[in-house]
């Protein structure tokens, strides 16, 4: 456990500092849990692998995310994620990652090449946990991380046996727009 605990913490962790909106803040939190996982175990993903998430913006701004394993090449992993806010727009990106580093490759966000994200943080706490979300009761690991550019603080809670892709439960986050709650609604791990 403790290996796949250590595994999916990037996935789920990191916030960029300049982040402009939503997508940004998210976007972050994957590219390290990412990395993490790979460098312990290597990324064990198939595609069919598919997690879907709510998304809450201070309660003004509510919507969903999906995420899906979409092919694995000689290049590495094609992971797409969809976001819809509802009248703050709809975002599709696309990230080619490295299985055995974590290294996110390229980044493509609604048809243009974005420059892959930095991250500056570092974990204050691991503990065992329990969570309920949307997509059911898990034990978890909850991880409380700071990103040392804004000296702000992200809540993670992960589960990368059980949940595919970044093993993410729920992520509570700041942002410019006000905290953002991001909760596990289903997943479909692919065989």
């Amino acid at each position: 456990m403790f290996k796949a605990i250590i595994t999916a913490l990037g996935l789920s962790v990191a916030v960029q500092a300049q982040a402009t909106t939503v997508f940004d803040v998210f976007r972050e939190t994957q590219s390290s849990a990412i990395m993490s996982q790979a460098r312990t175990q290597g990324l064990d993903w198939k595609v069919g692998d598919q997690n879907n998430y709510n998304l809450d913006m201070g309660g003004f701004i509510k919507g969903s995310m999906s995420m899906k394993c979409r092919e694995i090449s000689s290049e590495g992993l094609w992971v797409d994620q969809d976001m819809d806010l509802g009248f703050a727009g709809k975002q599709q990106a696309s990230m080619l990652i490295d299985p055995n580093t974590g290294e996110i490759k390229k980044m493509i966000v609604n048809g243009k090449e974005q420059q892959v994200p930095k991250q500056n943080v570092e974990i204050i706490s691991v503990t065992e946990d329990k969570i309920t979300v949307p997509a059911g009761t898990f034990e978890c690991i909850h991880a409380v991380i700071k990103d040392k550019d804004n000296n702000q603080e992200t809540n993670a809670w992960i589960n990368p046996e059980q949940i595919p892709l970044s093993g993410m439960l729920k992520t509570i986050q700041p942002s410019q727009f006000g905290e953002v709650n991001v909760e596990l609604t289903s997943f479909n791990k692919a065989k």
